[in-house]
């Protein structure tokens, strides 16, 4: 291979690890070439695993440690844990310049801490941000902060509108990134007073990577109108709680309605083709892969209880963010 994107996995992180993660690289390994994969866990467990698919043996390398992290463990207790976790050593690998983006399912604080003991601020950011692809009528949205940051300032949210701009733009090369605020109202004297300021902010500043288009509310984040929506952590995470478990229940309710008559069940048949695009469209696995923005490094978590097929969706996304120079575009377009 030359010049492979190299990529660092913790083989350990999440449920039913390693064999999620194994499954997963050989089905991103499927429809993406010139991939290096870093592999760290218990090689007792991975070669095995991993002999058995279609990965040819010169595409991957394994570092062997039996020792993990749990998802029970705090961040703290994670990071006490040592260096010589498969989470730690493969961010490490990202510090060492040996990898180029790192994935993992595991513990989502302790990947954090451990990310910020290893790798560096992007220079004037003051913090970092989860994003994460959520849906809409003409394509996708980067959505953050997620969860990483409950209080935020003016200068926190004007941060995660490059940030998530620059994702935007890395993931989907020729679009325009457009920001939005997410708000109680559309109007502008709508909010309190951190969102008032950073609207004026972003309003009165140009910049080539975005264009600002004001508030957003809750109910218009899935229009499509905008595709960078910009919050705090607090707010970010109940509004993704809130969809997945809307998602969740779409989809439950409509399998009953389906199956609970002859008539659903005959016209499940006759509209199965638009039933499965349906589906496809709401089932979260399609969307996996959340970027903790800010480092100087990406650093992807992809969901714990997801199966192979979300896992090989999340090392798409660590790929797009290396062939899409989303660190670069983040530190081209930093506002002072």
């Amino acid at each position: 291979m030359n010049n492979p994107i190299r990529i660092a996995i913790d083989a350990m992180g999440g449920e039913n690890s390693p064999t999620k993660v194994i499954k997963g690289i050989e089905i991103h390994n499927s429809f993406s070439k010139n991939i290096f994969y870093n592999i760290f866990g218990d090689k007792n467990l991975i070669e095995p695993l991993i002999n058995n698919t279609s990965v040819p043996k010169s595409n991957f390398r394994i570092f062997h440690t039996e020792n993990s992290i749990k998802d029970e463990d705090s961040p703290l207790s994670a990071a006490k844990k040592g260096k010589n976790t498969s989470m730690w050593l493969s961010i490490e690998s990202l510090k060492k310049n040996e990898s180029d983006a790192i994935v993992s399912a595991g513990n989502t604080g302790a990947l954090f801490v451990i990310a910020k003991l290893n790798l560096n601020m992007i220079e004037k950011i003051d913090k970092p941000a989860l994003s994460a692809l959520w849906p809409n009528k003409n394509g996708m949205n980067i959505v953050l902060d997620l969860g990483a940051n409950v209080e935020c300032n003016e200068k926190n949210l004007v941060d995660f509108s490059l940030m998530g701009s620059a994702l935007y733009r890395s993931l989907y090369d020729n679009k325009d990134a457009k920001v939005a605020l997410l708000n109680i109202g559309s109007e502008e004297v709508k909010g309190n007073n951190m969102i008032k300021n950073t609207y004026q902010i972003l309003n009165d500043t140009k910049n080539s990577l975005f264009e600002f288009k004001g508030y957003i509310e809750g109910n218009h984040i899935m229009d499509g109108n905008v595709n960078v929506i910009v919050t705090d952590g607090f707010t970010g995470n109940i509004a993704l709680k809130t969809a997945e478990g809307t998602a969740n229940f779409i989809n439950s309710e409509l399998k009953q309605a389906l199956s609970s008559s002859f008539i659903g069940k005959i016209s499940s048949l006759l509209n199965i083709k638009n039933l499965k695009n349906f589906k496809k469209k709401l089932d979260p696995r399609m969307y996996n892969g959340a970027i903790l923005l800010g480092l100087d490094k990406p650093v992807i978590k992809s969901h714990g209880s997801t199966d192979e097929v979300g896992f090989a969706n999340s090392l798409k996304v660590s790929e797009k963010t290396i062939l899409g120079n989303l660190i670069d575009k983040i530190k081209k377009n930093i506002i002072v």
